[in-house]
């Protein structure tokens, strides 16, 4: 009777310590509910992929030295709103690598047609306007079906990130004949980077996000790259934090 008694008595400790677990999870699932979409965004993150930390300073095709910092503040406190941002950052490069895959190619001898960088400064994304794949016609502005594409999908995953600002940039190779004595590198890169923003707008993108538009010629060639090299035709999307809602509330 000792021993049925003894087991009796343990029970209710075992069905306390459950109700208690219970009620703590009661618990952060209302505090959860309370918080804005960026914490909640964050912390769903951090259950999806518990082994990737926020301030790691690389993830796949992304440089380590120019990886945005996650600092601390005066308190000794460690600047969410930092990590939270580049949190999103991330999850857009994955996202648009994820729906840009089925149109880069595997091939090693053949260059990609887009890259993406995390920068200081926010995720920069690189268009190029290769012969093999071009997005934009002959010495023009107007887009090739590909370039349609490529455009329309970026401008649908950007849309889904209203937090950022966006810049787009017009660049080209040296040494290219200009098409007119009165239109030259500066006019087409200008002309083209306007085209991008016009599909970025036509697709989803809120025209109040894009803060510059501007052709930069052939000024700014890739690093470690022949100004005359093709790879420096290209259309930048530079995607940056919101300086006035840095540090404040507010979903993407």
């Amino acid at each position: 009777m000792g021993k049925k008694h003894a087991h009796h008595g343990g029970a209710w400790k075992i069905a306390y310590a459950d109700f208690v677990t219970a009620m703590m999870a009661l618990f952060l699932v209302l505090w959860l509910t309370s918080q804005d979409e960026k914490i909640k965004e964050a912390v769903q993150r951090s259950f999806t992929n518990p082994f990737a930390s926020l301030t790691k300073e690389s993830t796949g095709i992304i440089p380590q030295k120019d990886a945005p910092a996650v600092t601390r503040d005066k308190s000794g406190n460690f600047d969410s709103a930092a990590a939270v941002e580049l949190s999103m950052l991330r999850r857009l490069n994955e996202e648009l690598l994820k729906a840009l895959e089925k149109e880069i190619d595997d091939d090693p001898e053949d260059p990609k047609p887009i890259r993406l960088d995390i920068t200081a400064e926010g995720l920069r994304i690189s268009v190029f306007d290769r012969s093999r794949k071009p997005i934009f016609k002959v010495q023009s502005s107007e887009f090739t079906q590909y370039g349609d594409w490529v455009m329309s999908t970026l401008a649908w995953q950007i849309s889904l990130f209203s937090s950022f600002n966006v810049e787009v940039e017009g660049h080209t190779e040296s040494g290219r004949k200009p098409i007119r004595d009165d239109y030259g590198d500066w006019e087409i890169t200008a002309d083209r980077a306007t085209a991008a923003r016009r599909k970025l707008i036509e697709h989803g993108v809120f025209n109040g996000q894009v803060r510059k538009v501007a052709g930069f010629g052939d000024t700014i060639p890739m690093p470690q790259t022949d100004p005359a090299d093709e790879t420096n035709r290209r259309i930048a999307i530079l995607l940056k934090v919101n300086s006035s809602t840095k540090g404040k509330g507010g979903g993407a």
